[in-house]
């Protein structure tokens, strides 16, 4: 049976937090709190306030890099100040993570079951078989206590 998801974290929902010379972009159904956004930029990442980005307490470059540290892709970024915008790796890399999900990061196009396409340069894929938002990682693994071999 699966289980229902919850709908903050339903396809197609996104948060905007806008500021002054960067737009950071929030999409919860890929996010399985890595945590890299708030252990790297606290003032930036304070996931027990609201709105729980704040993108004019840092420099737009620093607040770009830890969004780019987003290891699922659920955080990406606009420049408002004609800084550059991410760069897309030239080769695609896969990391699989002790326990958990693979990483990858590179020009991804991954097919969901329902055959839409999701283009990203970053995200975290489901390897416990747990997830309700397959083929991505949704944090079940730490549920389930998956072990990888």
């Amino acid at each position: 049976m699966e289980r229902p998801v919850e709908e903050r974290k339903r396809e197609g929902v996104q948060r905007v937090y806008r500021g002054e010379s960067i737009e950071v972009i929030w999409q919860p159904e890929y996010c399985i709190h890595a945590s890299f956004c708030w252990r790297n930029l606290p003032d930036v990442f304070q996931p027990r306030t609201a709105p729980w980005v704040k993108p004019d307490k840092a420099p737009a470059d620093e607040i770009a890099w830890v969004v780019s540290a987003c290891p699922t892709g659920a955080l990406s970024y606009r420049r408002l100040d004609g800084g550059p915008e991410e760069p897309v790796p030239d080769v695609t890399v896969v990391e699989p993570q002790p326990n958990g999900p693979l990483y990858l990061r590179g020009r991804l196009q991954i097919t969901r079951p329902d055959g839409s396409v999701r283009e990203a340069t970053r995200a975290a894929l489901c390897r416990c078989g747990q997830s309700a938002n397959k083929p991505f990682c949704d944090g079940s693994h730490t549920l389930t206590g998956f072990k990888s071999e």
